[in-house]
């Protein structure tokens, strides 16, 4: 692992989705998909995405945003979307959006979270990853917005650190 030989990899190398069936080990008390649950998903997806797109080892170092908007009931078949929406040295944002797809086939959004993974060499230390080569205008709505959610994230962390 170390160095990763390639300088640059597009969005689209890392996207990577999965599909989960609702079932009730997944419950809350209240008949839905508990958090947490949803939550673990979440991180897998973001895992594999940093993954991919670093060729390394990669651990989460930040759950930024986690958006619960609608919640998944038993058999729903839930998709979760994961791609990398900006880089830096040694670090990666991802976005993990999670949806519920009906029998027709129609997604509707009930999740949206913005996680940041850190890639690690052989040692388990920091290393570097390739830069993000952005194919369409989202992807480059998503990086400028993923600048501000940065310099958000630096903000709280000098806030924490006292």
């Amino acid at each position: 692992m170390g160095e990763p030989i390639v300088k640059e990899r597009p969005v689209s190398y890392s996207y990577t989705e999965q599909v989960q069936m609702v079932t009730s080990p997944d419950l809350n008390g209240y008949g839905r998909l508990f958090g947490g649950r949803l939550m673990e998903w979440i991180d897998v997806v973001a895992g594999i995405v940093a993954r991919r797109h670093s060729g390394c080892k990669v651990t989460t170092a930040m759950v930024d945003t986690l958006c619960f908007r609608a919640p998944a009931y038993p058999n729903d078949t839930v998709v979760l979307a994961g791609k990398v929406t900006r880089v830096g040295t040694t670090s990666m944002e991802v976005c993990v959006r999670t949806m519920v797809e009906d029998l027709n086939g129609i997604k509707r959004t009930i999740n949206k979270a913005y996680l940041v993974l850190v890639a690690l060499d052989d040692d388990e230390k920091p290393t570097k990853v390739p830069g993000l080569i952005l194919e369409t205008d989202e992807d480059r709505m998503e990086w400028e917005l993923g600048e501000k959610r940065g310099k958000l994230r630096e903000e709280r962390r000098k806030i924490n650190a006292g």
